[in-house]
């Protein structure tokens, strides 16, 4: 279902220029040099073929930077390994030049540059075509200790990426050259009738087999930089009645062709950035059926780029469809605004995870807009509680709230992510994982902040049906809710009795408090009499009043708390503390969600 996805998506993307799909016997790479040559082959200059783009951040400053250049080449990505394999008008500086940046074995490079002279002389009879003569002549009077002359360059813009050829005066590159052009798409298209057919499982239609799944799949976190497989058979132990590598599992060479570049034009093409997001330890790809709005404003959302000043910038076209999107969320249910799109639109989410040259599937759901939408506000329902401050997201992302399961982002857990994604998608309960590892960072650390808040709340209103208000709730009688209170109530009695202290309460008893109060909270008691005889006037009767309020309510310490009620009393505790400071704006409702 994934591959038959991605196929019918490249058929989609490939009438849209922008996404820069390759057409069979092409294949798009990162450009960072140009060889610019004289007809007559003599080298004129090597210039940067890189481009500058600009990049806001979520703060509004303006940065740029150089990246290689996305451009349409002949041939499939360069293989890995050590042999010899030079392409055909573009390659990396050892190929064309003979040179590379502290080589190490620089007998290579001089062996690569010989095999590519060879290559290209050997097709130019064939070819013919001026442009590509010139490049021959170029190989033929080159030698790779003239590129100590332009080491400036190469060692600026050349280390990476490919080069290409331009002919001095021409604005388009040697292999877009008409007489080339129709060679190398004859050669491609000619089949020597050696291929294996086999009916297609993607397409259900007798093709060719493809031997192997190309072109890889590149910017996938964890994969090789030269790219993975998302199918392939590469050992004895994945082959079966005789079948070989991809006789598996047969699907055409077509259909693997527009699979795999459908696939790279979102994870790495020039488009990329409405259809990738990362979470946890899974590259995450998103798109519909058919070209929505929705499907731009998905990777904002997932991204954490929610905020209409942030996000919409001065279009006021993105404006007014962010914040119908904004809206929709909030309200859920009910019609969907007509810019969104039609909301029977499929919808498909795939989470990827790279293996060094294999790619594991995270998740892979299949929905329409109205369902993604419905069950994303029924997600950030489940997440309300009221902000601590006004930077808090009201629409917390993913990755933000998986980051409070780590000390550091390489501590989340790597199967993490897909679960919690494939709960939000399907609206079942958040694993118990994530709510474990989130308790265990409260322990570690004594934070209780908004998002681990967050976190709780919709792990507890999902898997045990408790209703949870936004806010502070006097009337909840729970033994473990009350006892949050309490120790906020004894922390801020602590806190204004000795204003800046190093340490408070928290800091020394969290851990032992939310789990064990019976073995706790008598001492703590005995030291809130102290600290109260500190404080003066109304301020000590009524955090005296709140204090005995709350303690009254509890007919015992119980000698321990379980997971469940560990994650009630961090909700009172934080209910309780953001009560002490109360916003000067308009308050947030305290309904149950």
């Amino acid at each position: 279902m994934i591959l038959h996805s991605l196929n019918q998506l490249y058929e989609r993307l490939a009438k849209d220029p922008s996404y820069g799909l390759p057409t069979p016997g092409y294949s798009v790479q990162r450009v960072t040099f140009c060889i610019v040559l004289h007809p007559d082959g003599r080298l004129h200059s090597i210039e940067d073929a890189r481009e500058t783009v600009s990049e806001t951040s979520k703060k509004g400053a303006v940065k740029s930077k150089q990246v290689p250049r996305q451009m349409l080449v002949p041939g499939d990505a360069k293989p890995p390994g050590q042999g010899i394999n030079p392409c055909i008008l573009w390659d990396n500086s050892a190929y064309l030049l003979g040179y590379k940046k502290d080589d190490a074995k620089p007998e290579r490079s001089l062996e690569c540059f010989t095999e590519s002279r060879k290559q290209h002389k050997s097709f130019e009879s064939v070819v013919n075509d001026s442009a590509y003569s010139a490049v021959c002549r170029f190989f033929e009077a080159w030698s790779p200790e003239k590129a100590l002359d332009w080491k400036g360059q190469l060692d600026d813009f050349a280390v990476t990426g490919f080069g290409v050829f331009r002919i001095l005066g021409q604005q388009s590159y040697v292999h877009e050259s008409l007489g080339f052009s129709q060679w190398w798409i004859a050669q491609s298209s000619a089949s020597d009738g050696s291929q294996a057919k086999a009916m297609c499982l993607v397409t259900g239609q007798l093709a060719s087999i493809a031997r192997l799944a190309e072109p890889a799949i590149k910017g996938v976190n964890g994969a090789a930089p030269g790219g993975a497989k998302l199918a392939s058979f590469n050992l004895d132990a994945f082959e079966s009645y005789g079948k070989e590598q991809t006789f598996n599992s047969p699907v055409s060479e077509q259909a693997t062709f527009q699979y795999c570049n459908a696939l790279n034009a979102l994870l790495s093409g020039p488009q990329s950035r409405r259809h990738r997001v990362t979470i946890g330890d899974a590259t995450t790809v998103f798109w519909t059926e058919r070209e929505t709005v929705a499907e731009s404003l998905f990777a904002k959302f997932l991204g954490g780029d929610t905020e209409e000043k942030n996000s919409s910038g001065d279009d006021p076209v993105m404006h007014a469809r962010l914040e119908a999107f904004l809206n929709t969320l909030r309200k859920g249910g009910g019609t969907l605004p007509a810019e969104l799109g039609d909301p029977d639109t499929k919808f498909f989410i795939l989470g990827l995870s790279g293996n060094v040259t294999r790619l594991s599937v995270r998740f892979w759901h299949i929905g329409t807009i109205a369902q993604m939408i419905e069950r994303l506000h029924s997600h950030f329902d489940a997440l309300k509680i009221r902000r601590s401050r006004d930077s808090d997201p009201e629409f917390p992302p993913v990755w933000a709230l998986l980051r409070q399961t780590g000390r550091e982002a390489k501590d989340i857990p790597p199967l993490l992510g897909g679960s919690l994604m494939q709960a939000i998608l399907n609206g079942t309960p958040y694993p118990h994982s994530f709510y474990n590892a989130v308790l265990n960072r409260i322990r570690a650390d004594h934070d209780i902040n908004y998002l681990r808040a967050c976190a709780i709340k919709a792990f507890l209103t999902r898997q045990s049906q408790i209703q949870i208000p936004m806010s502070l709730d006097t009337t909840r009688t729970e033994p473990a809710y009350l006892l949050g209170r309490l120790f906020a109530a004894l922390e801020k009695t602590q806190e204004d009795a000795l204003p800046g202290i190093n340490a408070t309460i928290r800091d020394r008893f969290y851990g032992s408090a939310s789990a064990t109060p019976g073995a706790v909270f008598p001492r703590l008691l005995r030291t809130y009499q102290h600290h109260l005889s500190k404080l003066e006037g109304g301020h000590k009767v009524n955090r005296d009043k709140l204090v005995q309020a709350i303690h009254g309510a509890l007919s015992s310490f119980p000698t321990h708390l379980g997971l469940e009620d560990q994650g009630l009393f961090a909700i009172g505790y934080y209910h309780q503390r953001q009560d002490f400071f109360p916003k000067k704006d308009k308050p947030e409702t305290t309904t149950a969600q």
